[in-house]
């Protein structure tokens, strides 16, 4: 058996995002969903994701959304989609087929879904117009996009706060963007909607705090080991990130520390669908 083939889009790079590779992405991606997946839910719910069979998970990656949407929506039918095989190799889900795909162009049938997941792929796509444009293809009329994302610029709050990470925060976002990513395409994500035709556009916010989860669980946002691909490119020094280090240390023992992180969960809905198929009437 030949070994999985590893493609890329954009600005993300699963070996080389956080300490410890491959592997250590896989754990990175298990901690994120785990600790924002149920507000996330709530608010796909409340915008129809139980009418929104078939869903194409777009960007699915390990599978770690995959299989908490399958634990929540057993009568949901989900296709976990991807570009890059080594990743998606990790996302076995019973009754959940995977399709290796380039979301530019997907090999399946014009309106053959009822609903498009984009978690966290647009930020990191250089134009994310043809993205779109095949989710709106390949929905039904009347289906529904979801799109789950962050803006950098709106992150949440931290108290306290360290501001001698901000030059550490702006190399990050650097990074990115010269990777051909966009870490703050959440408050663009409405326009790239309507720009792409779907109607019926609407934003939720979602908010996690540890005030409902322990500070340790947002190290996948917090934490250094997302700095340490950067040292190695020779982006940030061993000094920023052994300052980075530090505050988060002193961030996750401080019994009165408080953090809250901010996302957008940015729905849309294929136009031509009869009466009663917008998000709005679900």
């Amino acid at each position: 058996m030949s070994a999985p083939t590893v493609h890329r889009a954009g600005s993300y790079d699963a070996a080389n995002t956080t300490s410890g590779g491959l592997r250590g992405e896989l754990a990175r991606l298990e901690a994120q969903a785990e600790l924002s997946f149920d507000e996330e839910l709530r608010i796909m719910r409340e915008l129809g994701l139980r009418g929104a069979g078939p869903l194409l998970e777009l960007g699915a990656g390990s599978g770690a959304v995959t299989r908490r949407l399958r634990a929540a929506e057993p009568d949901l039918p989900i296709v976990a989609a991807d570009i890059d095989e080594t990743v998606l190799a990790h996302a076995a889900c019973p009754g959940v087929p995977r399709l290796a795909a380039d979301g530019r162009g997907l090999p399946l049938r014009t309106g053959s879904v009822g609903g498009v997941l984009l978690r966290y792929v647009l930020q990191h796509v250089a134009d994310p117009a043809p993205v779109l444009a095949e989710a709106l293809r390949v929905l039904r009329p009347g289906g529904l996009l979801i799109v789950v994302e962050v803006d950098s610029m709106l992150w949440g709050l931290a108290d306290p706060m360290y501001p001698e990470l901000a030059s550490v925060h702006a190399t990050m976002a650097g990074a990115q963007r010269g990777a051909g990513g966009d870490r703050q395409i959440g408050r663009k994500l409405t326009r790239l909607l309507r720009g792409a035709g779907f109607a019926d556009v609407a934003l939720r916010p979602f908010a996690t705090t540890n005030d409902d989860h322990p500070t340790e669980a947002f190290a996948p946002h917090m934490g250094p080991e997302r700095l340490v691909p950067l040292v190695a490119s020779g982006a940030l020094s061993m000094a920023q990130l052994a300052l980075a280090a530090d505050r988060w240390k002193r961030f996750r023992s401080d019994p009165d520390a408080w953090v809250m992180l901010l996302g957008f969960v940015v729905a849309g809905t294929a136009p031509g669908g009869p009466a009663g198929t917008t998000w709005r009437k679900r």
